[in-house]
């Protein structure tokens, strides 16, 4: 596995940890307030990793699909990332 992809997988196994905790504060009554701001740091964390996924793939596949020609599928790809990011 690449050094991107380890990275990655580590920032997620945090994620995973942050959800974790999360199940338990709701367990434990938790204040709104504080399970909600841990909700948005998992959610900033979460965005990270698609931005990172995102920055790898416009630096790596799409500069191959065009270069082999496949202009329009790497334009297709930026405009549905695009899209998905907006919602």
């Amino acid at each position: 596995m690449n050094q991107t992809k380890q990275k990655l997988v580590r920032r997620l196994k945090i994620i995973e940890g942050q959800v974790r905790g999360l199940q338990e504060m709701l367990k434990k009554d938790a204040y709104c307030i504080d399970v909600i701001t841990q909700t948005s740091a998992a959610k900033q964390a979460l965005s990270g990793v698609e931005d990172a996924l995102m920055e790898n793939h416009l630096g790596t596949c799409l500069i191959h699909q065009i270069k082999k020609g496949k202009e329009q599928k790497a334009v297709g790809e930026i405009l549905k990332v695009y899209k998905l990011k907006r919602k």
